[in-house]
């Protein structure tokens, strides 16, 4: 018997999987249900960065605009997520914690060998710590004053936020709650549900749960695409579990550029693309770290969209501006606009915005990027709108 045809998915077609895998395909309205938006995303990445409002919230209000920003810290103290680390530092659901015992582990050696943890106080001194969160309760790094040694340089931290931060790794500490988005550190005990805590799951067993979670998330992805998606799984533990799992499917994915590329699906491919519809006409203005946008080379490839963030590029050196934030219209990134709130005055700012090559401001398209306006606006709190991009 001649072995079947390779599955080969359109670019349109993966643009759409990916969208609606991803919670962009739908219109952003209806009842909320906010645990769901972030255990089907898998994990919602903070970032300090407030232009016009934090990464998180701006990634959760972009799949249902009647999200408000005070929610997620609600959803952290009723212990319904967690915090840890993904790529980045992350909002995870609680029902997760069992699988994610590796990346405790994981996390904490990496950033050691990295030489993260410089400095660290020793077990003694960690047990200092760690008995005054046991008797005080919760407490942030401003409740010790501990200081740095030595030459001071950019990324050195003092003792007490070293020895906070590695706990918080290796998941004997955990984020209760945040003020301002200040974290506050109690034992994982008074934070993770005991019966959570206790559930014996196998490296292999997480790996296996990981993978395929990520698979899930994504419709399809190629060795890479898994690997970086939670970042809890190596290279060469992607590559074993695919090659001892053979019920994945082999793809191949077209490319903006017409390119096709190998790629793994989960056995309910062809499902999955049966019940595609069209992605939404809505226009949406997306965060710099949505993940839609955040693996850059998979943005590109999908939607031939060059993206970069130039927050940390001199000023002189940049080629759009320090936060700049991709439009998606359809399945279709058309452009990108820098914008920037002011609370205190209440304005929304729109300093710049660029069109991709071939892409016009149809008056039914400016109406949509307005209309857009008028909705961020709202969600930050601010009445009026200023445009210097006019």
């Amino acid at each position: 018997m001649p072995p079947k045809p390779v599955l080969r998915i359109p670019n349109r077609q993966a643009r759409a999987l990916w969208l609606d895998a991803q919670g962009l395909a739908a219109p952003p309205t209806g009842a909320l249900d906010l645990p769901g938006i972030i255990h089907d995303l898998g994990f919602v990445q903070l970032d300090t960065i407030q232009v016009v409002s934090r990464a998180h919230h701006h990634i959760l209000w972009s799949r249902n605009q009647h999200y408000r920003e005070p929610m997620l810290d609600k959803l952290l103290r009723q212990r319904g997520v967690f915090e840890h680390f993904t790529h980045d530092a992350s909002v995870l659901p609680m029902e997760f914690l069992p699988m994610w015992q590796r990346q405790f582990r994981r996390k904490a050696e990496q950033m050691g060998q990295a030489g993260w943890f410089k400095g660290l106080p020793d077990a003694a001194g960690r047990a200092d710590i760690k008995a005054r969160i046991e008797q005080e309760g919760a407490l942030s790094t401003h409740a010790f004053d501990t200081k740095i040694e030595g030459k001071k340089e950019m990324w050195r931290r003092p003792p007490h936020k070293l020895a906070l931060d590695f706990m918080w790794y290796t998941g004997e500490l955990a984020t209760c709650h945040r003020v301002n988005f200040t974290k506050f550190y109690d034992l994982a005990e008074r934070v993770f549900p005991e019966h959570l805590r206790e559930t014996g799951m196998s490296d292999a067993n997480q790996v296996d749960w990981l993978n395929r979670a990520a698979l899930s998330r994504m419709g399809f992805g190629s060795f890479g695409d898994i690997q970086r998606f939670w970042d809890a799984v190596a290279s060469n533990e992607v590559r074993a579990w695919c090659d001892a799992t053979p019920e994945l499917v082999p793809v191949e994915i077209e490319g903006a550029d017409r390119v096709w590329k190998q790629a793994l699906a989960l056995p309910d491919i062809e499902a999955r693309l049966d019940a595609l519809s069209q992605p939404t006409s809505r226009l949406r203005i997306l965060n710099p770290f949505d993940p839609v946008i955040r693996d850059r080379a998979r943005l590109e490839f999908l939607f031939g969209f060059n993206y970069r963030v130039e927050m940390f590029v001199p000023a002189a050196k940049r080629i759009w501006g320090y936060y700049v934030y991709p439009i998606l219209e359809g399945d279709r990134m058309i452009g990108r606009a820098e914008i920037k709130a002011d609370r205190a005055k209440g304005h929304l700012v729109v300093k710049q915005r660029w069109l991709e090559p071939k892409v016009t401001w149809t008056p039914a398209r400016l109406a949509k990027f307005d209309a857009e306006l008028v909705r961020l606006a709202r969600f930050v709190g601010v009445a009026d709108i200023c445009r210097e991009d006019l």
